[in-house]
Order: structure tokens, then sequence, then C-alpha cells
């Protein structure tokens, strides 16, 4: 089969590899539908992660399942299926509180990005449709496996409640699905941090009322502005610097909640400072799968649409384009088609 390998910082190339195969009685092997880029993706692409040796890329997907192992019997070979970026039992005691990306026998994804994967605990990571869905649902759903499972922990995270004002910090396709996500709990308010015309009028349409293009203090104190001087109820944290999160602490009123999921890189809290603001912190990896059959439902019932995050689709041999388009902010999120 053919798969993205990546070498070094903006050294991304599409290469035969070995074709997957069972390995344990747990793993289904699937035939890719659909893969991206993802946001995280450009850590390692930009220099910002040690690459190590040479090794393949990518952990959002959609296929269709071509072999499962003997212990696997929620899917079948033929059936379209979404996954997580995170595997799971999904019946450890860590599963069973919800917690599936901390599951005892947890697996990253990180293959993805090729016409064939080899998924470990399939029996608790894969959720089939009923039927093969219509191509115009794909991009939905494999926004599902991870972006839009990624907004919805962050608004769940940051307790967003009917009636509240949130706030979203960043503007990539998290964030954005964090705006579908606050819309969909009932936020009366969502107010949209970005300085991207193309994105704004994305967010726009997911459902913000409002767009901040200030960064930094200036962010802060216009958020401070839009909510009679409080800060909101909650707040989004969906790119995962330093400045981000300080702008998410001090963007949430006292008592309010933050919910950070983008990946942590150089970022410090102070505990002083966090226990004077009475803001509550909570984040990590999503428990996607804990939201599949609800995400699924909405997407195949077409109340929501995050799909749309997809601005740029290309033939998976292009992989490399993909990750150029995004590192030059020329695409939110790019789409690879086997």
């Amino acid at each position: 089969m053919r798969g993205a390998v990546i070498y070094a910082p903006g050294d991304v190339r599409f290469e035969n590899l070995d074709d997957p195969k069972i390995i344990n009685p747990t793993d289904a092997v699937i035939r890719t539908v659909a893969t991206c880029v993802c946001g995280s993706d450009l850590w390692p692409y930009r220099g910002a992660e040690p690459i190590g040796d040479p090794h393949p890329m990518g952990h959002e997907y959609v296929g269709i399942v071509e072999e499962v192992g003997s212990e696997v019997a929620n899917v079948r070979p033929g059936q379209f299926v979404v996954g997580s970026f995170a595997t799971s039992d999904n019946t450890c005691a860590n599963c069973s509180n919800g917690w599936q990306s901390n599951c005892l026998h947890r697996e990253f994804m990180s293959t993805c990005q090729a016409d064939y994967v080899r998924i470990p605990n399939a029996h608790g990571t894969l959720v089939a449709t009923d039927e093969h869905p219509d191509s115009e649902m794909v991009p939905s759903l494999l926004a599902v496996s991870d972006v839009m499972g990624t907004g919805w922990y962050a608004a769940l995270a940051a307790e967003v409640k009917p009636g509240s004002t949130a706030v979203v910090v960043g503007d990539g396709a998290v964030g954005l699905c964090g705006v579908i996500a606050a819309e969909e709990l009932g936020a009366e308010r969502i107010i949209a941090m970005s300085r991207h015309e193309s994105r704004q009028k994305l967010a726009l349409e997911f459902g913000a009322t409002d767009i901040v293009s200030e960064r930094g203090d200036e962010g802060i104190a216009r958020v401070k502005d839009l909510t009679g001087g409080i800060g909101a109820d909650s707040v989004l944290e969906c790119v995962g610097t330093a400045e981000s999160m300080r702008q998410a602490l001090h963007s949430a009123r006292p008592g309010g909640n933050v919910g950070f999921v983008g990946v942590p890189h150089d970022v410090v809290v102070d505990g002083q400072e966090l226990f004077f603001s009475h803001v509550g912190l909570r984040g990590g990896p999503a428990p996607v799968r804990r939201y599949l059959p609800d995400l699924i439902d909405r997407v195949l019932s077409g109340r929501i649409n995050p799909g749309a995050v997809f601005d740029l689709t290309l033939p998976l041999d292009q992989v490399a384009e993909g990750y150029k388009a995004m590192d030059e902010r020329r695409a939110i999120k790019a789409l690879l088609k086997p």
C-alpha cells in the first residue's frame, strides 16, 4: 500500500509501505475512504516536536472494514466505520467512566494517512453506520473521528450550558467545531476569536454571535467589554500555546470554566493565579468514542455539518501539499482521498 511518512520538518513523503495485517484478535484492517491532515500534525512538521526516525503519519479516518480479528464481533467486513484517534476496549474501568481516551489498553493512531489501516482494539473503537453513507456525508463523518469530537469535549469540559456565554480561542478545525458544539449545547452567545476572514465567516455560519480579532491583552479586554466587564461562563482553548492558554484563563469569569484541548506546548499555569481566579480548568485528549454514536446521528440527520471545515480536498498522493497548505494557512483542513 501507499502512505505518508514524515522525515524532517517540512518533509512529508508519500511512499510504498507494508500492508497492515491482523496482529491481535481484537484488531481490524480497514480500507481508507477518507483521511486528513490535523492541526496537531503541524507541530512536528514545523519542528515544534521531535520527529526521530522517519515514521507514518495520520490519526483521523473513516473506511470500509476489510478484515477483523477473531474477537471482533461488533463490526464485520464490508461495513462503513468511524473510529477515534485513541483506541479503546470500551470495557475497562476508565472506559466505563466515559474516558475512553484513557483506556487501560489505549493506543494512539498514527498511520492513517494511508490506503489501509490496522485498528487496534477495533471491538471497542469502531462504530459502524447502518449503511454506507452518501459521499457528501463522508467529510462530516471524518470530522467526527477527531476535530468534531474534540470540539465537543472542549465545550463539555468548559461546561457550556443553555443560555450561557462561550468564548472559543482558536479558529482552526477544532475551534470551529467547538463553535458548533457550543451552539448545539445551547449557548446564547458564542464569541469566536479569529483573525482570518474565511474562518470568521465559517464561525458565524456555525453559530458564533461575535468575532474578536484581537489577541493577547487586547483580546482579553475585548471579551471583557462584550461580557459586561466580567468574562465568559465557558472558554474553549483549542490551540495549545502559552498565549492561547493565558487568553483563555483570563477570558473566563470568576467561577467560569476553561476546557482545553489544544496539545500544550510550553504552557505553564500559575497555581496562585488559578487559585484566586476561581476558574475551573479541565482538558486532555478527547474521549471521542464516548460521543461517536450521538455525533454520527447528528451528522446523518443533517443537524450539524462539521465537514465544512475541509476547505481543501486532495488525492492522498498529494498529502505533502496538504501539509504545506495548512502550514501556510491557505487551508483550514485538508481532506485526503485514496
